[in-house]
């Protein structure tokens, strides 16, 4: 049985492909009390429009891709 971060994990590697297609990346840095904690880098570190990708795109994504989530925060 996986666990919550393997999970998480997994789920972000079916997303990579699309940040990786506009220059930008993303990793896992922990999963603490249902919320993914993610570093974006490359392209997305200082886009204004990494905040939204984040909220509607990556959050979205994990939440239904692994329910246990119930919140992504960006880290540096």
């Amino acid at each position: 049985m996986s666990t919550i971060r393997e999970k998480v994990e997994k789920a972000l590697e079916e997303m990579k492909p699309n940040l990786q297609a506009d220059g930008g990346n993303i990793e896992l840095v922990d999963v603490q009390d249902a919320v993914a904690k993610v570093r974006l880098t490359g392209a997305c570190v200082g886009c204004p429009m990494s905040q939204m990708t984040l909220q509607w795109g990556v959050e979205r994504f994990l939440k239904k891709k692994v329910p246990e989530i119930q919140k992504v925060e960006a880290v540096r």
